[in-house]
C-alpha cells in the first residue's frame, strides 16, 4: 500500500469516527447527509479553526460552545429568505389554503427545519391576509439552537424580504435596512420548538407541512424515510409543499400524489 494511499484510509477512518462521535453525543446522524459535500464543508471548518484533525475538532466542539454552535449552524445550511420562488406561494394562497380553510378554519400547520424563521413567517403572513391565522395552530422546527433564537427574535435584513409583496411587507414589517421587525401578531402565532427531523417522532394530523431546500442535503435513504413520516404526519387530504429542487419522483409510493408543481398531497 503507497503512502498516499494509507494517508487517505487514515483520513477516512479519522472522519467516520467523527460521524459516529457526533451521532453519539447529539443523536445528529450526519451520514444521513450526502457525504461529499458534508465532508467538504466540515473540512473546511475544522482547517479554518486550527484543528489538523478530526479527533481534535471533535473534542473541540464538545468542550467549547462557540465551536459546537458553529458547527452546527454549518452543518444545517441556513439559508432561507421570505416568499422563496413566489408563483409557489402564490399558488399556496390563491389554491390550497382557501380550499383548506373552507373543509375546516382551526387549520393545523408545520414549517419543518424552518431555520431562522422567514418560511413560517410567511405562512402566517398568508394565514392573516386569507383570516384564519387566529385559528390555526402554527408549529415551526429546527434542529439548530442558534436559528431558533434568531427565529424567535424576528429581526431581517433587507435581502431576506425582497420577495415580500409590497402590500405584506407594508402590513407586517416594520423598520428598515438590516433590522426589519416582524409584526408582534406574527411572531405571537408561530411556535419555535427543537426537532430532529431523522430521529424525533413527529406530531400526526396536519393540513399542511412546508419542508423546503432541505431535502437536497440528505441521501437518498434518508429523503425516502422522511418522505414515509411526513405522509403519517398529514391528514388525508393534507399538503405537503417541498422547494424548487426536491420533486418527489412515484409519491405513490408513500401514500401521496402531485396536486401541482411542487405540491403533494396525501391520498385518502
Amino acid at each position: 500500500m503507497s503512502e498516499n494511499s494509507a494517508r487517505a484510509m487514515t483520513e477516512d477512518e479519522d472522519f467516520a469516527n467523527f460521524i459516529a462521535n457526533v451521532r453519539k453525543a447529539t443523536s445528529i446522524d450526519l451520514s444521513q447527509y450526502k457525504e461529499t459535500q458534508m465532508r467538504r464543508r466540515l473540512t473546511t471548518l475544522r482547517v479554518k479553526n486550527g484543528f489538523s484533525d478530526f479527533s481534535s475538532y471533535f473534542k473541540a466542539i464538545m468542550d467549547e460552545p462557540r465551536l459546537r454552535n458553529e458547527f452546527l449552524d454549518r452543518m444545517t445550511i441556513n439559508v432561507s429568505e421570505f416568499w422563496r420562488n413566489p408563483n409557489r406561494w402564490s399558488m399556496l394562497m390563491e389554491r390550497f389554503l382557501p380550499d383548506m380553510i373552507k373543509r375546516n378554519p382551526r387549520l393545523k400547520v408545520w414549517s419543518a427545519a424552518c431555520s431562522t424563521g422567514e418560511e413560517p413567517y410567511t405562512i402566517a403572513m398568508i394565514l392573516d391576509r386569507l383570516g384564519a391565522l387566529g385559528q390555526a395552530t402554527l408549529l415551526a422546527t429546527d434542529i439548530d439552537d442558534g436559528v431558533l433564537a434568531k427565529a424567535k427574535n424576528g429581526v431581517y435584513p433587507e435581502r431576506s424580504i425582497r420577495e415580500v409583496p409590497k402590500d405584506m411587507a407594508e402590513a407586517y414589517l416594520k423598520g428598515g435596512g438590516d433590522a426589519f421587525q416582524v409584526d408582534d401578531r406574527l411572531k405571537h402565532a408561530v411556535r419555535f420548538q427543537k426537532q430532529n427531523l431523522l430521529f424525533d417522532s413527529f406530531q400526526d394530523g396536519f393540513d399542511l407541512i412546508v419542508c423546503r431546500n432541505v431535502m437536497i442535503y440528505f441521501t437518498e435513504e434518508a429523503k425516502q424515510q422522511l418522505y414515509e413520516k411526513f405522509a403519517k404526519a398529514l391528514k388525508p387530504g393534507g399538503i405537503l409543499f417541498v422547494g424548487s429542487t426536491e420533486q418527489i419522483f412515484s409519491p405513490g409510493q408513500y401514500g401521496l400524489e402531485t396536486a401541482d408543481t411542487f405540491f403533494y398531497r396525501r391520498i385518502v
